[in-house]
Parts: C-alpha cells; structure tokens; sequence
C-alpha cells in the first residue's frame, strides 16, 4: 500500500454495488471493471483477484490485455478452462447450481446459516473466520436482492466457459506475468495448472495454513507472496 494506489471494487450486485438484473456473465462484468478505471483514469494497473473476482479478472485481462501489467490469480478455477468438468464433480461445489425462486425462499432470512456453511466447509480452521466477518456479510446480503444477484453469478458460468473458451481461442494465451496461489487445504498446485492453460508467464505458488479463506485465514503469508510478486 505504501507505493500503490489500492482500488477495490464490489462486483456487480455484490457488496454495496448496484443490483440489475441482468449482466451477470463474467465476460460483462470485466467491462464493468475496465469502466471503474476509466472513470478514475487508469490506462494500466497490477491486478489481484479472488474466487470469483478471477473469473472477472480472466475476462477483463483477455479483453484489454495492454491495460493489465501483472496479474494475481488466488483459489478459484476458470470456467470452461483446464480441468472444470472435473472440478465441478466436486461434492463441495453443490452451490453451483443452487439457485432458483424455491432456493431464494429458503435463504431468505437465514442467510448466516447459508453463508456459515460456507465458511466452516471451505476453510481449514473455521474458527479463524471471526464473529464479526460472518455478521458483516450476512448483513450485506440480506440487503434487497443480494442473494438473488450472488445465485446469478453462478448461474452464469455455462456462459462464461462459452465465452472463456472462444476468448482463449481468438486471443490466445495472456502474456503478462501472472501469479498463482492456491491455499494449502483448498486449491493448491491446481491453480497454477489452471491458469497455464490460458497465460504464458505463470508463477505458482502455496499459501500455507489456509483453506479457501486465505485473507481471514492466513492473511500475512498471501500479503508478502502478492507484494514481492509486484515489486519484482
């Protein structure tokens, strides 16, 4: 932070950002993004992103890739990219397809409880996901059409491995450096063969001691792997 100007923006229908109703394909929110520099004046910025901040991060860096220097992609797979069909085998990943009128009844009013299973399943100590991180976003999404807009973002995801693939396939492979971390309980080494399928120039690397949640979980170790990664 110290010699970095620090943007962080809520995705579309996420946070305190605006809820329409439609725009939810990877491919859009990655003009979203680009908009957001636009509008502060932004020709070129390092990028790091996570879950499904690296779907949107892969769509905005393979249609404007002159406007991203270097790119940290942490735990979360690519639509459509390298082994998805396997990964969405996974037990784990039933919210996928979660979605629905009925589903958004059923969370309505109980979105701690819905939002609780993730972090108790998806991290290595749940524990470390304190009271007040779980209170501040069960807050946010009981918010009017939070969830509705969460479920949207991965009702998306046919369309995005469409688009995933046909940009790979017309754009080729990034160039820019890109960094790798998978959580040690979580994604690991797969993220980095993930992200080889569509960049060049791929640093792996592990975040230790951490599930999915590294920046609750293990917040100093993924820190000084995305600082020294800038710096180089």
């Amino acid at each position: 932070v110290k010699d970095h100007t620090v943007i962080v923006p809520d995705l579309r229908g996420m946070g305190l950002s605006a809820h329409p109703d439609t725009g939810y394909t990877k491919k859009n929110q990655g003009l979203d993004i680009a908009g957001v520099m636009d509008a502060l004046k932004v020709e070129k910025a390092d990028l790091v992103t996570h879950d499904i901040g690296n779907m949107v991060g892969y769509a905005l860096t393979a249609q404007f890739p002159a406007r991203i220097t270097k790119w940290v992609v942490i735990d979360a797979p690519l639509p459509g990219i390298g082994p998805w069909d396997e990964i969405l085998k996974s037990p784990m990943l039933w919210h996928f397809n979660f979605r629905g009128p009925d589903m958004e009844r059923l969370v309505k009013g109980r979105e701690r409880i819905y939002l609780d299973r993730f972090y108790n399943e998806l991290s290595a100590d749940p524990k470390k996901i304190d009271e007040a991180t779980r209170r501040h976003y069960a807050k946010l999404y009981a918010r009017p059409h939070a969830m509705h807009d969460a479920f949207e973002q991965f009702a998306a995801f046919n369309q995005d491995a469409i688009d995933n693939q046909a940009m790979l396939a017309s754009g080729g492979k990034l160039k820019m450096p890109v960094l790798a971390l998978g959580a040690e309980k979580s994604f690991g080494a797969q993220q980095a063969e993930v992200l080889r399928v569509v960049a060049d120039d791929v640093t792996g690397g592990i975040v230790p001691d951490s599930g999915h949640w590294i920046m609750e979980e293990n917040p100093k170790a993924p820190v000084d792997l995305v600082a020294a990664f800038l710096e180089r």
